[in-house]
C-alpha cells in the first residue's frame, strides 16, 4: 500500500512538472501541447487508478475509476483543439473531488 501511494505521488507530481513545461513555454509548441494537454491527463488518469483502491470510501471507487478512466482515454483519443477535449477537465475535476472528500478525517 506504501509503495503504490509512493507511485501515486511520484506520478502527479510528473504531471505537474509536464503542466507547468507547457504554461511556461519551455520547448517548442508542439511539445508544450503533447506535455501539457496530453501526457499531463494520461499520467493524471494512472496516478487516480492507482489511488482508486485506497479510497476510504468504498462507494467513490468506481467513480475515481471513471474519472482515471476519462482522463487517460481523453489524453490519448481526443484530438486537440476538439470541443471533446473539455471532457478530459470534467475527468481531472472529477478525481480531484473525489481525492477531497475521501481524505481520511484525524480526531484527537
Amino acid at each position: 500500500m506504501r509503495n503504490q501511494q509512493s507511485t501515486q505521488g511520484i506520478l502527479s507530481i510528473i504531471a505537474l512538472i509536464c503542466l507547468a513545461a507547457g504554461w511556461f513555454n519551455f520547448f517548442s509548441p508542439e511539445i508544450n501541447n503533447l506535455l501539457s494537454r496530453k501526457v499531463f491527463y494520461v499520467l493524471i488518469g494512472i496516478s487516480f487508478f492507482l489511488q482508486a483502491p485506497l479510497l476510504s470510501n468504498k462507494n467513490f471507487v468506481y467513480a475515481m475509476y471513471a474519472a482515471a478512466a476519462i482522463c487517460v482515454l481523453g489524453g490519448l483519443f481526443i484530438p486537440l483543439g476538439t470541443k471533446l477535449e473539455s471532457i478530459k477537465t470534467i475527468g481531472l475535476l472529477g478525481g480531484i473531488i473525489l481525492s477531497i472528500v475521501n481524505r481520511p478525517t484525524y480526531r484527537q
